[in-house]
């Protein structure tokens, strides 16, 4: 009863039938997994940080930074997750806790994280003021020079992807593509029942001005996937250790150029809390 009132049901109904415990386990999930974790440690800045990972699904993110020394506190608003999450976390030395709830609203005190990663909310919250108020509410629970890492779906996601494997030219995928586009709002077609579930798709400039709205200190915007992913032999050349260096090496020298940002499916904004308490 309580899940269903923190997150729509449309989308709870999503995660039920997709696996997100196996999404990063084949396909892109595997690069993106990797290619995460190196933008996340970019900004982790001592070997023991508190960390709230909101949205954090199935634990896997929590895992990997509690096996790394930090403590870790995993907020998840759907059951099926919680449950998987929960008995990950027990198998660990370092255990990370398991929290059912939402980014608008956390069971944390004031100034309790060094860094907070919003994984899910900012595409799963269509409403700008809901993603307003996640925001805000990492702000609140951040430390002073602490981190916000907000992970977001780009708005020209689908449409490149459609172009690559011809999805474009079903009259639905398209109307999907163009409201996307237009608007940023994602609504599966009834044909297409294994899309993502409702969602916001940002432009990369508008994910900076919802941060920058909250007084938050822009760091950066990185490339997730970045260009790499259109190698049409991509998956095959991911598995030669010198294509996939090549491959790597063009996504990290292009990870901040804020004109090829479009073509990467998922982006990541880094922002710092700076309070001045002299003024």
């Amino acid at each position: 009863m309580k899940s269903k009132q923190l997150i729509d049901r449309n989308i709870e109904v999503f995660y039920n039938k997709a696996s997100e415990e196996t999404r990063l386990d084949k396909g892109m999930g595997i690069f993106e997994f990797e290619r995460i974790k190196s933008l996340i440690e970019k900004h982790i800045y001592s070997s023991s940080s508190k960390i709230i990972d909101i949205g954090g699904g199935t634990g896997k993110y929590s895992e990997w930074l509690a096996n790394k020394g930090h403590q870790v506190h995993l907020v998840e608003p759907v059951s099926k997750h919680i449950k998987i999450a929960q008995n990950r976390a027990g198998k660990l030395k370092n255990k990370f806790s398991v929290h059912l709830g939402e980014s608008k609203s956390l069971d944390f005190q004031n100034d309790f994280a060094d860094l907070i990663i919003l994984h899910g909310p900012l595409y799963h919250l269509q409403k700008e003021e809901d993603r307003e108020l996640a925001i805000k509410e990492a702000k609140r629970v951040l430390k002073n020079d602490g981190i916000i890492l907000g992970f977001a779906i780009n708005y020209t996601a689908s449409t490149l992807t459609g172009l690559l494997n011809g999805l474009i030219h079903k009259k639905t995928f398209f109307q999907m593509c163009k409201e996307e586009l237009t608007t940023g709002i994602h609504n599966p077609p009834d044909d297409f029942p294994w899309l993502l579930a409702e969602a916001y798709y940002h432009r990369p400039e508008q994910l900076k001005e919802e941060f920058m709205k909250q007084e938050l200190t822009y760091l950066n915007t990185y490339a997730v996937e970045g260009m790499a992913w259109l190698d049409k032999d991509y998956f095959a050349n991911m598995l030669n250790d010198e294509k996939k260096k090549t491959l790597l090496a063009l996504i990290q020298f292009t990870e901040n150029d804020s004109y090829l940002l479009p073509f990467s499916p998922h982006m990541m904004i880094a922002v710092k809390k700076q309070t001045n308490y002299g003024k």
